[in-house]
């Protein structure tokens, strides 16, 4: 479960293919950290978007910061560079391979937007909804004694046979009329390595 603290993630990068691979999957282990396994594909699809913008339009450099800041009950991913023109959602064509980055943001959250910096460069930002917390599995001894629980015991395998357990455990092999039967042992005969 959450807990009611903020919390905050900042990286600095050069906006450049390797590190935005490399941003994509610090992002996830961060909300897989976070317990937020929930919203991993959607904020790394949206922070690699706005990366790429960064990459192909930022002048005159690609130095930027990806912050992540969690709330109770929303995650804002933004992204902050040096350029100082705003970007815009453009009119794509369909045979386009670009231009599609702010509406694939705008379709994938809660919210986004973008905000003038007072040093010239700006912040695109977009947030997400954090889903309900869902209650965590009763531990197993709170279980009831009615419930099936899986097979767990160990399985010792014989040489060149079945597992034991499979032989000798009713509910593995799924027939609980037949009776349990011992399972003879087998023994292979020792070989000595040195010839005699």
């Amino acid at each position: 479960m959450i807990s009611r603290v903020n919390k905050h993630c900042t990286v600095e990068l050069q906006a450049l293919p390797p590190r935005i691979g490399q941003v994509r999957r610090i992002v996830s282990a961060q909300l897989r950290y976070w317990h937020l396994d929930a919203l991993i594909d959607l904020a790394a699809l949206g922070v690699t978007e706005l990366l790429t913008n960064v990459h192909q339009h930022a002048e005159p450099d690609k130095r930027c910061t990806v912050e992540i800041d969690l709330v109770p009950s929303r995650l804002t991913v933004s992204v902050r560079d040096h350029d100082p023109r705003l970007p815009a959602i453009g009119d794509a064509d369909t045979g386009s391979t670009h231009g599609r980055g702010l509406a694939l943001v705008a379709a994938l959250s809660s919210s986004w937007g973008v905000q003038q910096r007072q040093d010239g460069g700006k912040v695109v930002w977009f947030t997400l909804a954090v889903p309900a917390a869902t209650p965590a599995a009763p531990p197993r001894s709170a279980r009831s004694a009615g419930t099936v629980t899986p097979f767990t015991r160990p399985v010792q395998v014989l040489r060149g046979g079945p597992a034991l357990d499979e032989l000798e455990d009713p509910a593995f092999t799924g027939t609980a009329a037949r009776p349990r039967r011992a399972v003879p042992r087998v023994h292979a005969p020792v070989r000595s390595a040195v010839p005699g």
